[in-house]
């Protein structure tokens, strides 16, 4: 019998890019932010967030997948994330 994941008691998560926001768009259905993503301004789905507009605020960090902000991180969550995928992209020696 396979296992899967959660059912072996192991946790299991998705590949998130974090982006901090930079303004919240007007129109959208109030759904869409824009983020800057490593350098790079991107519309971000904010739609998943479950949260109330004014919850969100520019200079606050998303974690991004697909397109899609998934959850509201801190700035030091934001940073370990950026690390690790740092350490991923270095060639081995």
């Amino acid at each position: 019998m396979i296992n899967t994941a959660l059912e072996s008691g192991c946790s299991t998560m998705c590949l998130g890019i974090p982006g901090q926001v930079i303004e919240l768009l007007d129109g959208y259905g109030g759904q869409l932010a824009l983020v800057d993503v490593s350098g790079a301004p991107r519309k971000i789905n904010i739609g998943m967030l479950q949260l109330d507009q004014q919850d969100l605020a520019p200079g606050d960090w998303v974690l991004i997948h697909m397109g899609f902000a998934l959850e509201l991180i801190d700035e030091a969550e934001a940073q370990e994330a950026l690390a690790g995928l740092e350490l991923m992209g270095r060639p081995q020696q």
